[in-house]
């Protein structure tokens, strides 16, 4: 689940016995968002000054560098060179990609610590909240290494199903929602079939 403190209780509540899970997914978005905060404040200021170094760059430090093109790695690597605050948010984001990379819940906790150190001194103020967030959460996200499971694949297909509902601009009933939902998501073969006649 999210780190949202409504779900927690509300599990705690009727399920006592369940294993909270909390969702890389979220976590990684959390980080995203607050690499995302960093780079706007740095932006802000940097145009105030007449520097248009980050203009334009918002999505080269939200990318997964595994995805990126060669073009874009290179394009980033040129900022990174330069002594901007996004980069040391990125750089402590993709650090914590490691932290996923553990076979056990024990030597996780040990990297943590070693992150947590690190984003505490970084003097960037929405790197430090989520580290601080991170932290506190700490117990439930390490149950992870004995679970291994993500809400990725469910808010992915969340994700879509909202892009239905904005492309359509509503529905007049349920029933035509439904239906666009499962003619979009439903992997339907719509081609019809073509036979083949030989004379």
């Amino acid at each position: 689940m999210d780190m949202w403190q409504a779900y927690e209780n509300s599990t705690v509540k009727q399920v006592p016995e369940a294993e909270i899970v909390h969702d890389r997914f979220h976590i990684a978005k959390y980080l995203n968002e607050a690499v995302d905060k960093v780079r706007r404040q740095e932006h802000k200021a940097l145009k105030g000054d007449g520097d248009k170094t980050l203009t334009g760059t918002r999505q080269l430090w939200l990318y997964n560098p595994g995805n990126m093109s060669d073009e874009q790695w290179r394009e980033l690597q040129a900022l990174r060179k330069q002594d901007l605050r996004t980069s040391r948010a990125w750089a402590l984001r993709e650090h914590f990609r490691w932290f996923w990379e553990y076979r056990y819940a024990g030597n996780a906790k040990k990297f943590f610590a070693s992150w947590y150190q690190w984003a505490s001194r970084c003097r960037l103020p929405p790197m430090r909240k989520v580290a601080k967030m991170i932290k506190h959460r700490l117990p439930n996200i390490l149950t992870w290494f004995r679970h291994r499971i993500s809400n990725g694949p469910a808010e992915g297909f969340n994700s879509r199903i909202q892009s239905i509902k904005s492309a359509a601009r509503g529905f007049r009933n349920f029933e035509n929602y439904r239906t666009r939902i499962l003619f979009f998501c439903g992997k339907l073969k719509l081609l019809p079939e073509t036979s083949h006649y030989t004379l």
